[in-house]
């Protein structure tokens, strides 16, 4: 915990790095599950999230997802939605390899599957995949969670004696639990005494649930803050209600108090995430009220707890608390009521896939499920109501009872196929198909009610569906008369032989009052059903048989009762997903346009912030080069007056000492003996020594004083502010002059970074005949300045690194006529040369490769813009990796 909290406290004080997300992360998970600050906690894993797809950071995309689906996203979200998370966890830790990650991110998208009721087969197909996987990759950890929950899918799938243990053909708990022990994973012994807490209760098990709660306890399961631990205050609130009434007194006041604490849990984490937790607490209620026996009480939060997780889509949750509330009933005497209500939750087990707990309920209470469970007679005419409840009454004409003829999975499966299908098309040929197999019709059409009129949408037999779109008025292939009277009454009408049906037929006249089809076709077995959601009529269901009459059982019926109801909601669905579709193509249409539009403003304003930036160069170029060209000037002027006085008296003070000298000379001769005193002097200043040296001074500071007034003359000839014009100048000159002033560079010095003196650079200067040249003399010079200083600063790189001892650094100056058109200037270095995935950048503006403080980037992009903007001319970089770089400058001759 200090180390996310440190994580965080940096990230906030010096900026976000690719790392910070698990930062974020890890303290969200303390806040929430061990600092209980649920909404903080949630809110840091949401920056988490927020930074990781800011910052497009694959490593770390993961572990972020992993910790926050795990630890926070289920305290404030659907269960359902950490699914989809863990899944994308999953696939980000497959991109980059981390098959540690990968496990448990799919284990925890299994776990998530089986808590949020997610249908058992779905699922249980599903886990082999990953198990090969995991094991083709040596994960062995997560591959034991994975078995584990095989197990559990196995055991509420099957019909076997003791569903409490999790031992079978994917795991075996008397092998795993001392593994666990010994590798002190405690994880994983919690999430294998949650289990079979579940399925203990599940099963009726509850002094074996009572064992399973102390062993949880045991590991200190409240302080986690994963998705099993209101799975286990649910069971263990559950199991204390249930053994209630066995109870003395005394222990019947430490079970109160025990649900009490378990229900305070359930509060916490039901105020947080009400979708996932309310409706466990709210049946966990509804069982206290029982034991009490507060029954108005009960009623109201039994219902509650059923339609809240109805609502969330916990089915395995909605069919538990149907049978709780069945029991309930039946306890108090109310067999019909209770008969309800353990009907549906023989069906939501059903669906959850439970073929386990199915059969325990027929053995436990086949008083209650005998409507599912007796046989029936064959139904000849049927008219009935059909809502999108599949314990809707059914009256008909003669006495209809259910049948166990009905396979009941079969059927599941078939709804189940309607519900997966989600585009329209696809969906109405799936529910034709499947209505006419299970129907037992030849051939069978689907009137949708759009947009005011009722349209034949699909047309199928035993082969084939086709999709239509004709307005029913204009069908002549199905009674229009009676898919009328059923889209009024919104009841079933089932006839074994309908041509044979006063209502329907007649004489000619009446036929044709009423309907041409059936005289026409003469129609045998009949069922038209309407398609209703929540009373709304949405679609009507015709089905034909000519072969035979009666074809339409009443167990037939039922089945198509089943299927209708799921046809309702997909059809639904369906259409919802089409506008959703069609609103996305349109939203598609419009967000191109405007991504259209806005890439080029996008490309306007680079152009833009582009040529700015070239301008402030330039600015900053011109306003340099005035600086200097000021600065030079300046100097160049304050040191050519007294030069040029120093300059010009040399020559005389030469001629004067040298006058001197001779005097001195003369006297030397006629006067060979000096006197002492003048002895004296002469020993002090050695006079000898004087008279030969003398000459050689004012000779050198001759020499000098003309070095400097070469020097202040390069100076003014490179400033050349009197110059701004284009004129004709010798290019020639303005490589010497920026040689003069680079010569301190040139010649052996300590340049900085090297341990000895750098070498004497060679020049070499290939100059061809030249003529003069119509430019901007003080910018090329410039440009000369740049290049050659580069080309030395190359040079002495090779110097600071020290490598090669016989290196002799060499400049090369070429220059040449082009075609009598062009001249061409080659300044040429043997240094370290260029990587070549820089070459292309060297003139961009405010791009360079040395280090902060030595260079600003734009010596070469204004070299650049002098000679290729302002020259019309070419500047060209060869490098080769190694062994030096050549700029090569060609500009007109007449510009």
């Amino acid at each position: 915990s200090k180390f996310s909290a440190t994580m965080v406290s940096l990230s906030l004080k010096f900026g976000n790095t690719f790392a910070s997300s698990i930062g974020y992360a890890t303290y969200g998970l303390m806040l929430s599950s061990f600092l209980e600050q649920v909404e903080r906690g949630y809110y840091f894993g949401r920056v988490a999230l927020n930074l990781l797809h800011k910052l497009n950071v694959r490593r770390f995309k993961c572990i972020t997802l992993l910790i926050f689906c795990t630890f926070l996203q289920h305290h404030r979200e659907s269960l359902r939605e950490t699914i989809i998370t863990a899944k994308e966890a999953y696939l980000a830790s497959i991109e980059i390899g981390d098959f540690l990650y990968a496990g448990y991110s799919i284990v925890h998208y299994f776990v998530d599957n089986l808590f949020a009721g997610v249908e058992l087969q779905d699922w249980e197909t599903e886990i082999e995949n990953y198990c090969i996987i995991l094991d083709n990759v040596k994960q062995q950890s997560a591959l034991a969670y994975l078995k584990m929950q095989q197990q559990i899918a196995h055991n509420l799938r099957k019909i076997i004696d003791r569903p409490d243990l999790l031992i079978g053909v994917a795991y075996d708990e008397s092998l795993m639990i001392p593994k666990y022990n010994q590798n002190n994973d405690i994880n994983s012994i919690i999430f294998i005494y949650v289990y079979k807490l579940m399925l203990a209760y599940l099963f009726g098990q509850y002094t074996n649930a009572l064992d399973y709660i102390a062993q949880a306890e045991g590991y200190s399961i409240t302080k986690l803050g994963q998705v099993q631990t209101p799975v286990f205050h649910f069971y263990a609130a559950l199991t204390y209600l249930e053994l209630y009434s066995e109870q003395s007194e005394s222990e019947k006041d430490n079970t109160l108090e025990e649900v009490k604490n378990h229900q305070i849990f359930l509060a916490k984490w039901a105020a947080h995430a009400p979708m996932n937790h309310q409706h466990k607490l709210d049946l966990v209620e509804a069982e206290k009220y029982r034991i009490l026996g507060h029954k108005t009480e009960a009623i109201e939060l039994y219902d509650k707890a059923i339609a809240g997780a109805k609502e969330n889509k916990y089915l395995h949750e909605e069919a538990l608390a149907n049978e709780l509330a069945a029991k309930f009933y039946l306890h108090w005497g109310k067999e019909k009521v209770a008969a309800g209500y353990m009907q549906e939750a023989y069906y939501c087990y059903s669906r959850w896939g439970s073929k386990g707990k199915v059969a325990y309920l027929e053995e436990k209470y086949p008083q209650l499920l005998e409507v599912i469970l007796q046989p029936t007679n064959s139904a000849s005419d049927y008219e009935g109501t059909i809502s999108t409840s599949v314990r809707s009454s059914i009256n008909t004409t003669t006495n209809i009872q259910n049948s166990n003829l009905l396979d009941f999975p079969a059927v599941m499966k078939a709804a189940q196929a309607i519900s997966e299908e989600i585009e329209l098309e696809q969906l109405l040929a799936s529910l034709m198909q499947v209505a006419i197999a299970n129907g037992g019709a030849e051939t069978g059409f689907l009137v949708i009610h759009q947009q005011g009129e009722w349209l034949v949408v699909a047309k199928a037999n035993q082969n084939h569906t086709e999709n239509l779109q004709i307005p029913l008025a204009q069908c002549q292939e199905l009674p229009q008369s009676l898919i009328y009277s059923v889209a009024r009454s919104k009841k079933i009408a089932v006839f074994d032989n309908l041509s044979a049906t006063s209502q329907f037929a007649g004489d000619t006249a009446k036929a044709t009052l009423r309907d041409r089809y059936i005289i026409t076709h003469q129609p045998k077995s009949v069922l038209c059903t309407p398609i209703t959601k929540q009373g709304k009529l949405i679609a009507i269901l015709y089905l034909e048989n000519n072969l035979t009459v009666g074809a339409f059982t009443s167990d037939r019926i039922e089945t198509l009762q089943i299927l209708t109801s799921q046809a309702a909601i997909s059809i639904e669905n369906a259409r919802l997903y089409q506008q959703v579709e069609n609103y996305s193509h349109t939203l598609e249409a419009e967000v191109e346009k405007k991504t259209q539009a806005l890439s080029q403003k996008a490309f306007d304003l680079e152009q833009a912030l582009t040529n700015l930036q070239q301008t402030q160069a330039q600015l900053i170029h011109s306003e340099k080069m005035s600086s200097l060209g000021q600065m030079v000037a300046g100097v160049a002027h304050e040191i050519n007056n007294p030069v040029n006085f120093i300059y010009g008296n040399i020559q005389p003070a030469s001629e004067y000492v040298d006058d001197l000298l001779n005097l001195i000379t003369a006297y030397q001769n006629n006067y060979p003996k000096p006197t002492a005193e003048i002895e004296t002097i002469i020993e002090d200043i050695d006079l000898d020594f004087l008279l030969e040296d003398l000459p050689k001074l004012l000779g050198s500071m001759q020499t000098g004083s003309k070095r400097i007034r070469d020097i202040v003359s390069s100076l003014r000839n490179f400033s050349r502010l009197d110059e701004s014009q284009i004129k004709k100048a010798d290019i020639h000159e303005g490589i010497e002059s920026t040689l003069l002033i680079l010569q301190h560079r040139l010649h052996s010095s300590q340049e900085e970074g090297c341990a000895a003196k750098s070498p004497e650079i060679t020049a070499i200067k290939n100059y061809g005949k030249l003529p003069l040249v119509t430019c901007y003399p003080n910018q090329l010079n410039q440009v000369f300045l740049n290049i050659l200083n580069n080309a030395i600063d190359a040079l002495n790189e090779v110097c600071i690194q020290g490598k090669n001892s016989d290196f002799t650094p060499t400049l090369k100056i070429t220059t040449a006529t082009i075609e009598s058109r062009f001249i061409e200037i080659k300044i040429a270095d043997n240094g370290t040369g260029i990587p070549p995935e820089i070459v292309n950048k060297i003139f961009d503006p405010f791009f360079t490769t040395k280090p902060v403080g030595s260079g600003t980037g734009l010596g070469l992009y204004t070299s650049y813009q002098i000679v290729v903007e302002r020259h019309s001319g070419e500047l060209i970089c060869v490098s080769n990796l190694g062994q030096g770089t050549e700029f090569i400058i060609k500009v007109p001759m007449d510009n």
